[in-house]
C-alpha cells in the first residue's frame, strides 16, 4: 500500500498517516528514526503494532529484519516515527539451485584406492616362499682376534 494511500484526514484536513498493518513490508531509514540512518537502514516486515503510543506520531513496531531476498534474518522491536515509514519495493527472488537432469551431469570420479588397509590386496601375483636352505654355523677358530690372549 502506498504512503499516499495510507494518509487520512484528521481534525479539519490535517493529513495523518495510518499505522502499518501486520504483513506490510517497510523501508525503515533516517526518516523513521536517526538510529536507522545510512547503512543502518533496513527492510522490515511488520508482525504487530504496539498498542501504547508514548509520543504523538511515534510507535513501537515488532517484526522481522529482512535480507535482500526478503528472508527474515532477525526479529526486532523498533521505535519509529509514523510519517517516516515508507513501503518497500518488491525484492528480487532468491537465486535457485540448478535442479536439472541428473543424467546430464557428469558422474562423480571413483574414490582412490586405499593404501595400507587390512582388506586391500596387491595386484601382483602371490609368491610362494622358497624353501629354506640350512645355514652352517660359522664359528671362529680359536686364537684369532678377540680371544683376549694379548699376544702380539
Amino acid at each position: 500500500m502506498l504512503t499516499a494511500q495510507r494518509r487520512t484526514l484528521v481534525n479539519g484536513g490535517t493529513p495523518a498517516v495510518a499505522p502499518p498493518r501486520p504483513g506490510e513490508l517497510l523501508i525503515v531509514d533516517r526518516a523513521a528514526s536517526v538510529q536507522f540512518a545510512g547503512e543502518r537502514a533496513l527492510r522490515f516486515r511488520v508482525v504487530s503494532v504496539g498498542e501504547i503510543v508514548p509520543y504523538r506520531a511515534w510507535l513501537w513496531l515488532t517484526g522481522y529484519v529482512l535480507d535482500r531476498h526478503d528472508r527474515a534474518v532477525a526479529r526486532r522491536e523498533i521505535f519509529v516515527r509514523l510519517d517516516g515509514l515508507r513501503p518497500a519495493p518488491p525484492s528480487a527472488p532468491p537465486p535457485r539451485a540448478d535442479r536439472g537432469n541428473a543424467a546430464a551431469r557428469p558422474a562423480a570420479p571413483a574414490p582412490p584406492p586405499r593404501v595400507g588397509s587390512a582388506g586391500a590386496r596387491s595386484a601382483a601375483p602371490a609368491r610362494h616362499p622358497e624353501p629354506a636352505t640350512p645355514v652352517r654355523d660359522r664359528q671362529r677358530p680359536a686364537g684369532r682376534a678377540g680371544t683376549g690372549s694379548g699376544r702380539g
